[in-house]
């Protein structure tokens, strides 16, 4: 059953990482940074370290409002295609990595996550934008990219909570 939560979590951050890709990572260098979630040492997922953390979320909010711009590129062109797929990638590696599982087998649900995040998006915002105005559903799109990234995390957190041997308090510990 756990081993199934994590397949999810890979996929979920890696759909993420599809809409946003910088959302996604900022979503996991913030729980990194603030000790939510704990990565396995490893150069794949380095990239999320608490150091690199604040450039990651100014990289983050600069693509929220460039995204809204008229002459950014379509998501499924080959460089906008790739970082998405990149970022899943290292995100779902990253997921994989908290409960010590295969770090090549997050990469892999990462990157198809990222991949049906990006065409899934393109797709529903192409649609929504016959009825509504393409600003709104870029900002209903942040929201769903935040609120996930948001969601993934917390879950890879609990999860790993869940699993650390409880330690019983100083006021539980037998008397002598």
């Amino acid at each position: 059953m756990k081993n199934q939560r994590f397949v999810a979590l890979a996929i979920g951050i890696g759909v993420v990482a599809g809409l946003r890709p910088m959302i996604a990572l900022a979503a996991m260098a913030w729980a990194v940074k603030r000790g939510r979630i704990r990565i396995e040492p490893s150069p794949f997922v380095r990239v999320l370290s608490a150091a690199v953390s604040k450039r990651i979320a100014q990289l983050a909010i600069s693509e929220l409002i460039i995204d809204k711009l008229p002459f950014t590129p379509s998501r499924l062109r080959p460089k906008p295609l790739t970082l998405r797929i990149v970022t899943g990638t290292i995100c779902g590696a990253a997921v994989n990595g908290t409960a010590k599982r295969s770090i090549a087998d997050g990469a892999i649900l990462g990157g198809v996550g990222g991949l049906a995040g990006a065409l899934m998006g393109y797709q529903i915002r192409k649609r929504l934008s016959r009825d509504l105005p393409d600003f709104a559903v870029a900002l209903l799109e942040d929201a769903v990219a935040v609120g996930g990234g948001a969601l993934v995390v917390t879950l890879a957190g609990l999860i790993e909570w869940q699993r650390q041997p409880e330690i019983p308090s100083p006021a539980m510990a037998p008397s002598i």
